[in-house]
């Protein structure tokens, strides 16, 4: 194993016990949190030493990234899960189908309607919602997940999951906590049980407040 990838190990352990203590202290079990490495525009070989270390889940942030590093990976990611993390244009549909086995970004019925006309089985996803309502973020409003969530559980070929925020970069991810309780409180409201929530810098905040899947990058694969 070369060097970033030994490095990439040793992270992935180290996260994997922070992962840990954040569950101890909200009384829940780790194997109840997906790990999944936010691969976007990190080193090739450190998402290959992710991999032959046991990390099964990948996110990219586009359908160009995904494809690039599925093709620079060739065999070695074929047991990978790969998840849409970022947002996806309708014209951009077919191609995330073939390339990703769960999109976390669905944030509107529109987009919803096209994954589902296109779709040959049943795709896994999730609905983005703008917490925070950022203007620069996709994603429905807390107020629209209801009509949202009903909306697209109509839909063939679509089987809705859970719930995706992204929370405003701080410094103190306990200013973000008000976000993942959120989130938490819609997803309970609805009976979804999957949220997708918190990155690096706030994951165990987002971990205490009910997270199943955390999505991290730079923790992981930088050097």
């Amino acid at each position: 194993m070369n060097i970033i990838a030994a490095g990439v190990e040793e992270r992935l352990t180290m996260i994997r016990g922070r992962i840990a203590a954040a569950c101890e202290r909200s009384g829940r079990d780790p194997a109840g949190v997906v790990l999944i490495g936010a691969a976007k525009t990190m080193p090739l070989a450190s998402v290959k030493g992710a991999l032959a270390a046991g990390l099964g889940d990948l996110g990219e942030n586009t359908v160009q990234e995904a494809r690039t590093v599925k093709e620079a990976l060739a065999g070695d990611s074929a047991m990978a899960t790969w998840h849409l993390i970022g947002h996806l244009q309708t014209n951009k549909v077919r191609d995330a189908l073939r390339l990703f086995d769960v999109i976390h970004s669905v944030d509107s019925l529109r987009l919803g309607q096209h994954i589902s006309e296109r779709a040959a089985t049943s795709v896994r996803v999730l609905l983005e919602v703008n917490v925070a309502a950022e203007p620069s973020k996709f994603g429905f409003s807390p107020e629209e997940v209801a009509t949202a969530v009903a909306g697209i559980a109509s839909l063939r070929h679509l089987d809705l999951q859970g719930l995706m925020t992204v929370a405003p970069a701080t410094s103190d991810p306990e200013e973000v906590r008000p976000v993942f309780q959120t989130l938490r409180e819609l997803g309970n409201a609805n009976g979804l049980k999957q949220l997708s929530m918190g990155m690096t810098d706030d994951f165990e905040v987002a971990i205490e407040e009910g997270a199943t899947i955390v999505r991290i990058g730079r923790a992981v694969f930088e050097r």
